[in-house]
């Protein structure tokens, strides 16, 4: 069974398409691309897309674009083990995809591409039920990826362009009737990279939360000492609603007698300094 509609579509647009060859360019504005790039599903064209790191930022809210662009994740989760044989696997290496309208479609890589078959709703209830994490993937943007196959138990929430990295490879090494000796070999050195993606990243996050931290307990000095702390804008100072130029008022000592007091700046009427007149 050959993957008939969009979803089949994106595959197809990902897959053929290998990540960081050479000239590749952002889809959308056409800058020059890392070999590590992000990448947008494109629900109007319903097609991924390569995106700069300029583009991909305006696409961090999901309201942006009207929604038409939504940014593909970065996270990769390795999950207890799932019990997928309800969700109807015939195979050991598949991954399933949640839709916006609630239905999940599964896919098992294949030498022609990805093969397709819709999941019961109840036998995905009952996963999540099982493993409250599956409630976190993103519709369309983020897969299930499981691999049983030859003894492995590796489950996973990752990008969908993972999936498709997995597609492209499953098509490229594959030989013969039963794969040859290329393919498992591959697919083993591709879920020890998404290990070290996800032990790479969660290392990021653990290096930048003691900044995070020092900069939360700055704010709770600041804020417990009633100090404003820091400022990091330029607010103008309010004018005084008396010219501060300096100014020379005439002054009467005696009769027929004018004596000129020193420059004084200005302040408020009647107060020392003010300028006024005095006899």
């Amino acid at each position: 069974m050959t993957p008939p509609g969009a979803l089949a579509r994106l595959i197809r647009s990902a897959a053929d398409r290998p990540a960081g060859r050479p000239g590749e360019r952002c889809d959308l504005c056409g800058a020059p691309l890392a070999g590590d790039h992000r990448h947008l599903y494109d629900t109007g064209r319903e097609e991924t897309l390569c995106a700069c790191q300029a583009c991909a930022l305006l696409f961090t809210e999901h309201e942006a674009s009207d929604g038409r662009y939504r940014l593909v994740p970065r996270r990769r989760v390795r999950l207890p083990p799932v019990e997928t044989a309800p969700l109807g696997v015939p195979v050991g290496l598949a991954f399933f995809v949640p839709r916006t309208d609630g239905a999940v479609t599964a896919h098992y890589p294949s030498p022609a591409g990805a093969t397709r078959w819709e999941v019961e709703p109840a036998a995905w209830r009952e996963a999540v039920a099982r493993c409250g994490d599956l409630a976190s993937v993103a519709p369309g943007v983020e897969a299930l990826l499981v691999n049983t196959a030859r003894g492995l138990r590796h489950h996973w929430i990752v990008p969908v362009d993972d999936c498709f990295r997995l597609v492209a490879l499953v098509r490229r090494e594959w030989r013969g009737l039963s794969g040859g000796g290329r393919i498992w070999p591959a697919v083993e050195e591709f879920f020890a990279e998404l290990t070290e993606r996800s032990a790479w990243r969660a290392e990021s996050r653990r290096a930048r939360e003691p900044e995070n931290r020092r900069t939360g307990e700055r704010s709770t000095a600041w804020a417990g000492s009633g100090s404003a702390g820091p400022t990091w804008s330029r607010t103008p100072r309010p004018r005084s609603a008396v010219s501060t130029r300096a100014t020379r008022a005439p002054t009467t000592t005696s009769p027929g007698t004018t004596r000129t007091a020193p420059p004084t700046r200005g302040g408020p009427p009647g107060s020392a300094g003010s300028g006024t007149t005095r006899s």
